[in-house]
């Protein structure tokens, strides 16, 4: 991707999301181990959003604030602002995986990715639990640590770990109870581990041979879709379509297409 005068390299966006990103984390986990008490409802009781998610979004924000402040922020609790020079969007998950985070489960993380002219060009999701870390720059492949990633060698949807995720909504919580029911007698087995982010890493390194989801957001996968598409996955929708809040699909190019033809017969974009 070129680049133009001035604007800003993958690797350098990338580094700043890293710095930022471990910094957070630790926030994360510091408050955690405080054992963090005050929870309030979003949608419903089951979408718990902690005390730290708010504080961990506001740190990053304003430390992009500091570092780039004519950028773009897109946060889940911060909302949308557009960059007033340039064409940067930083795009942040402060705590993917909240549910995780409550309960005290190691899977929850930070999401951290840059935008360029609508184009994610690099980010970084770091496990806040165990210091696990993914990178990705496009075109410049994903990373684990010092571990350049190339997905799941399986080649059958017969023989496939499948990661997969629900909504808080109890309506949609059923449609996709019914999609995993048509499903799970069509793959070795089902995962569900709780962060969207770390469920795309989790493929592009190959512990997950293929992820779907219906219902993200961009900051579940923005930075997480990077990764695994760096790493060699097809990442999309349905029947040609981008990847967005109606189903996101990453698998390898073997597996994709018996997947996705699966979650075309069971309406898995469909539903609430």
């Amino acid at each position: 991707m070129a680049e133009n005068a001035g604007e800003p390299t993958p690797d350098e966006l990338l580094a700043i999301a890293v710095r930022i990103a471990r910094e957070a984390a630790d926030t994360a986990r510091r408050m955690r181990t405080e054992a963090i008490t005050d929870v309030q409802t979003k949608s419903t009781d089951t979408d718990v959003v902690t005390a730290a998610d708010k504080a961990v979004e506001r740190q990053v924000v304003e430390a992009l604030r500091r570092e780039r402040p004519g950028d773009g922020v897109l946060g889940e609790e911060y909302g949308d602002s557009t960059a007033t020079t340039g064409g940067v969007r930083w795009i942040l998950d402060p705590i993917d995986g909240t549910v995780n985070y409550l309960y005290g489960l190691p899977q929850y993380a930070v999401s951290l990715a840059a935008e360029v002219n609508g184009t994610v060009v690099a980010g970084v999701v770091r496990n806040a639990a165990t210091g696990d870390e993914w990178t990705a720059t496009r075109g410049g492949g994903a990373w684990r640590g010092s571990r350049r990633l190339g997905g799941s060698a399986r080649t059958t949807l017969d023989q496939a770990l499948v990661g997969t995720g629900f909504g808080y909504d109890p309506e949609r919580r059923a449609h996709q109870g019914a999609v995993l029911a048509g499903l799970i007698t069509r793959v070795r087995d089902i995962r569900r581990f709780g962060s969207a982010a770390l469920d795309l890493c989790m493929a592009a390194e190959g512990s997950l041979d293929a992820y779907f989801e219906k219902g993200l957001n961009a900051w579940d996968h923005a930075a997480g879709g990077l990764v695994a598409a760096e790493a060699g996955l097809r990442v999309s929708g349905l029947d040609g379509r981008a990847a967005g809040k109606d189903m996101l699909v990453a698998a390898p190019p073997a597996i994709f297409p018996a997947l996705h033809d699966v979650l075309v017969e069971l309406d898995a974009a469909g539903g609430p």
